[in-house]
């Protein structure tokens, strides 16, 4: 029998725009002759909540279950009902009509984020600004009525991730089997109503879910285990980001009660591999990374060599069939990185696969989606381009690559405009000296509007440590670079690095402060540093002077691990200061503040020189002049 496929986005990923791994497995599939269909659950499920319906329903759930967390909401809850699918419209729509509606006074209810928003917002001139400052109202309102959802309804409940506190730290299968086994919310309920229509609608014979995260784990394993208790003709498998890194050391064969198969790193061999084996054409021996269960035992099946797929050689991700007049755009930062994020739509496809570099001491090195680097032409790129928007209408797109090489991003560019192809388009990159005044220039006339990258911690030993093959005055040039040609930059920041002292973490932060005021980046995020089992940090801890403490492997997921820094700073104090002083940055104030100011507790000045930053942008400027 030949198989019927249903690709499934669960709940929650991505509201904005549509998450692009059902797409890239469609095109592929369709490519080979599968029959294929793709649903994103994640919008399905948000746009049947929001509903006056549904949200009566809420409020008639917290008052049964004697809940009352967020009196105001309640207080409103006629407002919030009667307003909700108006709201919902605009956020998909952004009509100036309905965006006036919106800010008129007394038409949204003052629930606890309205009434207490920032009022010091500029808001641009004329119908943006005005559309904006409504998409703001209305996200606010939104997150106000997920606000009570949440504390009233349903703990688990997120916009962007579902149970994600029950994924994370998951050693052991315990606490997911236990909440399996528990009765479905109202919001796992809706979920899996919708779900069902969805599986009627295609009568698949394989359902598979991409889990690129840990907030998207049990919301799939629901969908999985009521498949398995009223459809158990449909077989199941799951892959993804979480699988890839998490399961690798899989031994727990209870997840298997919910699913049939769980395959690894790129998903095209494993799943055409499937398709062969359940309709009848190869044995189980001759599945490709996918972990299985037989008689008991769970068992990773890998024929060797594995069929390659070259990225040059697969085709175009293939939109269509997903629901891109639902999407909503949220605007709840007044950020413009941010807003990359949560408010556009864009096309999603990747320039190269893996990693150029892959030497960065953090980073998953060591598996296929960065290990593996393959290219391809630009000509074969701006097809793809063409064929995406031929399908989806939308001329945005977000390169998702790990590092945009430096050479295809220049052929690209080159390609586009000698073309004509007029599109919009950002991705992730490396601070390196190839990015030049010129190709910095080239990329913006083609239609770049923002780069994000890692400078991690701004620590010259500590990027040296890390190999990340830059150090503080590359940066700042090659930023400025791109900032002088308008194209946005957000700097992805690290704090607690191994050995990261308390001097290493002030400095860092003044070059942060230097490279805002000198405009060289407009958006950055701090994260802190975590070990992970596949690093060279993780392998090697004692390279790194750090002792691994646990967690212990208790047969399911294993990635994050925990460490001790014996000559390092504590790390966790300064979280609450670097982020006050970023987001003083970003708005372009506080550089007048020492670094003190930030902190409740006592902290060494900076070794930096207030012109450390300016020094390096007038070295280039000489440099180029002298050689003009």
């Amino acid at each position: 029998m030949q198989s019927k496929l249903l690709l499934v986005i669960p709940p929650f990923t991505q509201l904005n725009t549509a998450y692009p791994a059902t797409a890239y497995l469609k095109g592929f599939l369709e490519d080979h002759s599968v029959s294929v269909e793709h649903i994103d659950l994640s919008i399905e499920l948000f746009t049947s909540i929001f509903t006056s319906e549904f949200l009566h329903s809420i409020f008639q759930e917290a008052a049964e279950m004697q809940s009352f967390h967020h009196p105001l909401v309640r207080k409103y809850k006629k407002m919030y009902i009667s307003r909700v699918e108006d709201v919902i419209r605009f956020l998909q729509k952004s009509d100036i009509e309905t965006a006036h509606k919106i800010l008129a006074d007394g038409f949204l209810p003052q629930g606890h984020r309205l009434s207490n928003m920032n009022t010091e917002i500029k808001w641009a001139d004329g119908e943006i600004g005005i559309i904006d400052k409504a998409k703001h109202y209305a996200t606010l309102f939104v997150e106000e009525i997920g606000d009570f959802i949440q504390a009233n309804v349903d703990e688990f409940f997120a916009f962007t991730k579902y149970a994600e506190q029950i994924s994370n730290d998951s050693c052991s299968y315990d606490q997911l089997d236990e909440f399996l086994n528990y009765e479905p919310t109202i919001i796992e309920d809706k979920m899996l109503e919708t779900f069902e229509k969805q599986v009627l609608k295609h009568s698949p014979t394989l359902v598979c879910f991409t889990v690129p995260f840990p907030g998207n784990l049990f919301a799939a394993l629901r969908c999985s285990q009521f498949i398995k208790q009223f459809y158990p003709h449909i077989k199941i498998a799951i892959g993804g980001g979480y699988c890839n890194t998490e399961l690798r050391s899989l031994e727990d064969p209870r997840i298997f009660e919910c699913v049939d198969f769980i395959s690894m790193d790129d998903g095209e061999g494993p799943v055409l591999k499937i398709v062969d084996y359940l309709e009848g054409k190869v044995e189980i021996e001759e599945l490709e990374r996918t972990y299985v269960l037989e008689k008991g035992r769970v068992v990773y099946k890998n024929k060797l060599p594995n069929t390659i797929y070259h990225h040059k050689d697969l085709p175009a991700p293939n939109y269509a069939g997903l629901p891109y007049d639902k999407y909503v755009s949220f605007l709840d930062i007044v950020n413009p990185m941010h807003r990359m994020w949560t408010d556009h739509r864009w096309n999603k496809l990747t320039i190269s696969h893996g990693c150029y570099w892959k030497q960065c001491t953090f980073c998953d090195v060591n598996l296929d989606y960065i290990a593996i680097y393959q290219n391809t032409t630009a000509d074969a790129l701006v097809d793809k381009i063409e064929k995406i928007i031929a399908t989806t209408g939308i001329t945005g797109f977000h390169f998702v690559d790990e590092a945009a090489p430096p050479k295809m991003c220049r052929a690209l560019s080159l390609k586009l405009m000698e073309r004509n192809v007029k599109i919009t388009w950002w991705t992730n990159i490396r601070f390196e000296k190839t990015f030049s005044a010129e190709l910095c220039e080239l990329m913006a006339k083609s239609g770049c509007i923002a780069v994000t990258g890692g400078l991690e911690v701004a620590s010259d030993r500590l990027l040296a440590k890390m190999k990340k093959g830059v150090d503080i005055a590359q940066v700042s040039r090659v930023t400025n670079n791109f900032s002088q040609q308008n194209i946005m930059v957000h700097a992805y920041l690290m704090f607690g690095f191994p050995t990261q002292n308390e001097q290493e973490t002030i400095d860092s932060l003044e070059v942060v402060k230097q490279l805002f005021e000198k405009n060289c980046i407009q958006s950055a995020y701090w994260h802190r540093f975590t070990t992970t089992i596949h690093s060279p940090v993780g392998k090697n801890p004692d390279d790194f002077g750090i002792n691994i403490i646990g967690p212990p492997f208790k047969g399911f997921a294993q990635n994050d691990l925990y460490h001790e820094d014996p000559t390092g700073a504590d790390h966790i104090i300064y979280s609450k200061g670097l982020n006050l002083a970023l987001s003083a940055y970003m708005n372009n104030s506080g550089f007048d503040k020492e670094m003190q100011h930030w902190f409740d507790f006592p902290v060494v000045p900076t070794a930096h020189p207030k012109d450390l930053i300016e020094g390096f942008l007038k070295e280039e400027m000489t440099k180029t002049v002298a050689v003009g």
